[in-house]
């Protein structure tokens, strides 16, 4: 056997079992896999984006989920272990995949961990009330006997972001969760605070 075919079986086992474990949390996924049109092993510099996955089972929208960062030696782990990162949609819209697609490569740099925010508001569409992402435990598992979960995106407005920075962000996750908002971003809604 040849190192290149080594690698293929490699990368093979740990999409396998990325995804059964996946599954496992969010039910049978779509058969489409959003490919980026650059591979993500080129790195972000060159326009490399994630894998998505997407899951129509879960909630009524779609959990769009990275496929390429649980079994990459190079992210930097959080609490979890290796994670990836979703985000909720109520429709199809591309900008959210887009967007965690971008992201993966930052925790390749840097750890995001369940509890933080980052500002997003450059990268939003024109008229959004969106600010930033509240980073969210969206489910733990193993993955090839290794820890592992899922980091939930989810778009908050400025004044929840402020609220978050004030220390109040069990709060604004309750109230996002009783609104109806969580897990959803929702690009163009009102603040709940």
């Amino acid at each position: 056997m040849n190192s290149e075919t080594d690698d293929s079986d490699e990368w093979t086992l740990w999409w396998d079992a990325r995804l059964a474990a996946m599954e496992s949390l969010l039910g049978k996924s779509h058969d489409t896999v959003g490919h980026g049109t650059i591979p993500f092993q080129l790195g972000a510099e060159l326009g490399g984006t994630a894998d998505i996955v997407y899951f129509h089972h879960h909630v009524k929208g779609v959990v769009s989920v990275t496929a390429e960062l649980i079994g990459n030696d190079d992210q930097l782990p959080n609490s979890m272990g290796n994670y990836e990162l979703a985000i909720c949609s109520r429709d199809d819209h591309e900008w959210g995949d887009y967007v965690i697609g971008q992201l993966a490569h930052y925790t390749l740099e840097a750890v995001i961990e369940p509890g933080q925010t980052m500002d997003i508001g450059p990268a939003t569409p024109e008229d959004s009330t969106i600010s930033a992402f509240l980073f969210c435990d969206y489910g733990q598992f193993k993955v090839r006997d290794q820890d592992a979960g899922i980091v939930l995106c989810l778009g908050i407005t400025a004044d929840e972001l402020h609220m978050c920075r004030n220390g109040a962000r069990p709060r604004l996750e309750s109230l996002l969760q009783s609104k109806g908002v969580f897990p959803f971003t929702d690009l163009y809604r009102k603040s709940v605070v």
